[in-house]
């Protein structure tokens, strides 16, 4: 993401391996990435994603 979209509201997403981001709400979430259901002002999605997004090994290291 640029500077042009590091503020506004954004969607937490997701990944099949379990890798967390942020998407602006107003633009389509990309192929792969899911919608987690948490959304709000960028620092609420990082402090979100820092709580739940415990252990950073993608999904296929960790099984």
């Amino acid at each position: 993401m640029d500077d042009k979209t590091a503020t506004g509201r954004f969607n937490v997403v997701v990944n099949h391996e379990e890798q967390y981001s942020i998407w602006p709400v107003d633009m389509d979430i990309p192929l792969g990435w899911t919608a987690t259901g948490f959304s709000g002002e960028k620092q609420d999605c990082l402090d979100h994603i820092n709580e739940v997004w415990t252990d950073m090994r993608p999904l296929s290291l960790r099984d």
